[in-house]
């Protein structure tokens, strides 16, 4: 039979029980193999919980030092309870320099002391008994989450001023890097606001006009990563020579603020915007075809286009290519019928074919056609190629390209590329 002895006000921290009327402290930590929290028990005395229930400090110190215990016992191990119970008298009955000098030598979770309260420079220099004076029962769960945050970054050398962690406190990425950056100025102390804008507007004016188009190849969603480096760089190198006192944390998630954003406003326009942009690099005007198209990819899907549709030729087939694109299809085709010809996208080699028809099949004879091949430069290259041959069909191609007839010879010239 198990009755609780005594509990504080937060459910996590360890409990005492009595269980057949032996008394015991009882904690959750961890998780099993299916994901369910353990509860790990063991006995104590009747001075232990005296001093338990007095003192909420000795309390978490004792509970700081079991967490080690429980993380070793894995999912399915039992709790060294020996070790446990060997913890008690050092941490419960002595004197607070001999409580000291024993947390130096194992052990302990500093971030739950952290979390109920613990004075961050006491507990550094080792002081944990005095660290704990003003702890409380209730967690705070994000004061040592940014404990953990600050330790990671000291374990690789990084050291924040107060401006950087304002900057990295305005992305919301403070306490991890990984976090997509948002615009949050109301987590940044009024004082140090005007300077971050001033950080943030540096990188603004940056890469004002710069844009992060998608790249179908990658899914519907995705963008191009050739474009997301390069407005990194740019951000990067204008933030570094406006504040160069900025620590490398500050200056990464503002380049991530701002190419992040960049790619929301591509993600979320209208495929027709993308398509005018690459016509627009291309040095073309307005769609001019007349004469429906045939797209398909390396599965044997086809799609159809026709002039009357509501949708520009190459927007319908990049939205084909991002529902379709895949590991196992990367070979796209755009086909002119009427005309005969067509140009065929090679994902996998970054090149592009483009396909002529020589002689029509006559008589039961098959169709000659020229092939001629060409590296291509990523997608913005692929883009730029695709409205090329939508507006002008393959004779348009021509000074868009270094085209090679001869199989072998595009080989060598693509083993070049990529020994680059």
């Amino acid at each position: 039979m198990r009755d609780i002895v005594f509990t504080r006000q937060s459910g996590w921290i360890p409990q005492v029980i009595s269980e057949d009327g032996e008394l015991k402290l009882m904690l959750g930590a961890g998780a099993d193999a299916n994901h369910e929290p353990r509860t790990f028990t063991f006995p104590i005395g009747e001075a232990h919980l005296a001093v338990i229930q007095e003192d909420l400090a000795r309390h978490l110190l004792l509970w700081s030092a079991v967490l080690p215990l429980c993380d070793a016992a894995g999912t399915r191990g039992r709790l060294d309870e020996d070790a446990a119970v060997a913890l008690l008298d050092p941490i419960l009955l002595s004197a607070p320099a001999d409580v000291d000098a024993f947390f130096r030598s194992i052990p302990c979770d500093r971030g739950r002391l952290v979390a109920h309260g613990a004075d961050l420079g006491l507990l550094k220099r080792g002081q944990v008994c005095a660290a704990m004076r003003a702890a409380t029962d209730t967690p705070d769960g994000q004061r040592a989450q940014e404990y953990h945050a600050d330790r990671r970054r000291a374990e690789r050398g990084t050291v924040l001023g107060p401006l950087d962690a304002a900057v990295l406190r305005y992305t919301g990425q403070y306490l991890h890097g990984s976090t997509v950056p948002k615009r949050l100025p109301d987590a940044v102390d009024p004082a140090l606001l005007p300077r971050v804008i001033a950080v943030i507007a540096t990188a603004e004016q940056a890469c004002a006009g710069m844009r992060i188009s998608r790249d179908p190849r990658r899914g519907k969603r995705a963008t191009d990563k050739r474009d997301w480096d390069r407005m990194a760089a740019v951000v990067d190198a204008a933030v570094r020579r406006a504040h160069p006192a900025l620590a490398d944390d500050a200056v990464r998630t503002v380049s991530f603020l701002m190419c992040s954003e960049a790619s929301d406003r591509s993600r979320n326009a209208p495929m027709e915007d993308d398509e005018e942009t690459s016509a627009d690099r291309a040095g073309l005007g307005g769609s001019t075809r007349r004469r429906p198209l045939s797209f398909t990819d390396d599965k044997g899907v086809e799609k159809k286009w026709l002039p009357d549709g509501p949708r520009s030729a190459t927007a319908e087939f990049w939205e084909f290519v991002g529902e379709r694109s895949a590991g196992d299809n990367e070979v796209f085709t755009i086909e002119d019928e009427e005309k005969g010809e067509g140009v065929q996208l090679h994902f996998y080699a970054d090149s592009l074919a483009r396909i002529t028809t020589v002689r029509e099949g006559r008589g039961g004879a098959d169709p000659e056609y020229r092939v001629e091949y060409t590296l291509v430069d990523g997608i913005g290259g692929y883009r730029n190629l695709v409205s090329v041959f939508v507006r002008g069909g393959c004779a348009a191609l021509e000074r868009h390209g270094s085209w090679m007839s001869d199989v072998d010879e595009f080989e060598r010239a693509r083993r070049r590329r990529d020994a680059r």
